[in-house]
């Protein structure tokens, strides 16, 4: 006979919290289980290398490291690596910018000259804080200038050289009537925090937001200091990677310098939720949508809100996000406030696709399948071109295409990306041929057609170079590069000519 034992009740309701408990950690370890499988596979098809955290309403549920922080010494990534994270840096600089409007000493309806009196008036009068922080200035990203990458990135400005000589442009537009992405108008909202503070920004960062919540490995980048932990930054060349060229950080300042680790993105993450930085008041302005960006996303104060689907529905969540990229380092912070879910991917090999890294691990959070991210087809190409020749690359595409469209990346920066490597090692004649080969795939794009008609001027061609920049211009009036280059080619045309 089967022995009945009877339990007291508090033993019972004990027995039922701890099964309970004891189910939830395995669904959290099973999904943690799923993402590293996930991860894994990123990393094995080249498509990651770097450290991911993962948190699952608030807990951390996964974090690890992949690949090398160095590869000359082959020093592994691993949860305390430090990442430049770039535009992340973003969201720190709208964090300070609001923390001092909570204490009014900054209006976001303020003008640049009431902050910065030297600036030039017929734009500063113009353009309010508001409008810097959500790229609605109009005034010309510094990092979008010609030559700027080429000939600028290495120099050792001051904040007032680079205002002056490059934050001061011609307004491109009315300021608040569109929204264009704009690195100067954080790196102005940095000098304006000096203005009024009187510190230095990377004091009132660290002051204000760093030692409060204990990030005691994030801060703004200074290649003389010795870090600890400070991973490289490499980039693909042809089909290996190479270390990035020089960038002097500080050029990059309250738009771009912040090096952090995934545990202190983590800690600020956890810190938005509280009025431990901001008041809630505050806090909501910046996480409000006020301008329409890209696609269906908005722009607050330094973070894009948008929606992201989920797998075989027609579910989707709200994300509060933003990446970064420079040299050598690309970058994604991803909140999903509703659950308290947070996704962080910092990758030291440039251009990983993270957004759909992310995507796939969001489907796992959300007990969907994990899609992985369509492998490159601009690197498969290459493969073939360099193996072979450019014309057995130009037949892979279109059977890919045919029969590979939902395993390869057909985006239009492939092939544009695979065009400018050509362009690297002096294959012009190839370059142009699969330029021309995305603008045949993408005949409504304007970017297609200015890196056709680059190629073209490189080659000596100008007038089919003027033909390329004229149809780049006439798709996107506002291609500010088109347009200067197509001066630059008439300049060269009449020295020839004389």
């Amino acid at each position: 006979m089967k022995r009945i034992i009877n339990r007291p009740l508090h033993v019972k309701l004990l027995l039922i919290l701890f099964l309970s408990l004891s189910r939830n950690v395995c669904l959290a370890n099973d999904k943690a289980s799923k993402i590293d499988t996930y991860l894994t596979q990123c990393y094995n098809n080249g498509q990651f290398n770097g450290t991911a955290l993962i948190a699952e309403r608030g807990k951390v549920i996964y974090k690890k490291g992949f690949g090398y922080a160095n590869m000359e010494w082959q020093i592994p990534n691993d949860i305390d690596t430090k990442f430049r994270i770039g535009s992340i840096t973003k969201q720190f600089t709208a964090m300070l910018i609001m923390q001092l409007v909570e204490a009014g000493e900054i209006s976001v309806d303020a003008k640049i000259t009431d902050y910065l009196p030297n600036y030039r008036k017929d734009a500063g009068d113009r353009v309010t804080i508001h409008h810097l922080l959500t790229h609605t200035s109009g005034i010309p990203s510094y990092t979008g200038l010609p030559g700027f990458w080429s000939d600028s990135t290495r120099n050792h400005y001051d904040v007032d050289y680079v205002v002056e000589n490059f934050c001061s442009g011609d307004l491109e537009f009315e300021p608040g009537s569109k929204y264009r992405y704009n690195n100067s108008g954080y790196y102005l909202l940095g000098a304006i925090i000096e203005a009024v503070t009187g510190k230095p920004f990377s004091e009132v960062l660290r002051e204000r937001i760093l030692a409060p919540l204990g990030m005691k490995n994030t801060n703004i980048d200074d290649q003389s200091e010795i870090l600890e932990k400070r991973a490289s930054g490499y980039v693909k060349q042809l089909t290996e990677y190479v270390k990035d060229p020089y960038f002097f950080m500080r050029n990059a300042y309250a738009a771009g310098a912040m090096y952090s680790t995934v545990g202190n993105l983590y800690k600020w993450d956890q810190a938005l939720y509280t009025d431990k930085l901001l008041s809630q008041e505050y806090r909501q302005l910046i996480f409000k949508p006020h301008v329409p960006a890209l696609g269906t996303a908005s722009y607050g104060y330094g973070w894009v809100i948008n929606k992201m689907p989920l797998a075989n529905s027609s579910d989707s969540v709200k994300v509060i996000a933003h990446g970064g990229g420079i040299n050598g380092f690309n970058t994604l912070i991803a909140r999903f406030v509703e659950d308290k879910h947070l996704v962080v991917l910092l990758n030291n090999t440039g251009s990983a696709r993270l957004n759909d890294m992310c995507q796939g691990i969001v489907n796992i959070l959300y007990d969907r399948p994990a899609i992985l991210p369509k492998l490159s087809i601009a690197e498969t190409m290459l493969k073939t071109l360099l193996e072979k020749n450019l014309q057995a690359a130009i037949n892979q595409y279109h059977d890919l295409k045919t029969n590979g469209e939902d395993k390869y990346d057909f985006r239009e920066n492939e092939l544009n990306r695979l065009g400018y490597q050509l362009l690297g090692i002096d294959r012009v004649a190839d370059a142009i041929k699969i330029f021309k080969l995305n603008v045949e795939a993408y005949p409504e794009a304007f970017n297609p057609y200015d890196s056709l008609g680059e190629a073209y001027m490189i080659k000596g061609d100008y007038e089919l170079a003027i033909e390329n920049y004229k149809k780049s211009i006439e798709l996107n009036p506002d291609n500010t590069n088109g347009i200067q280059m197509l001066e630059k080619i008439k300049e060269k045309m009449k020295s020839v000519a004389n």
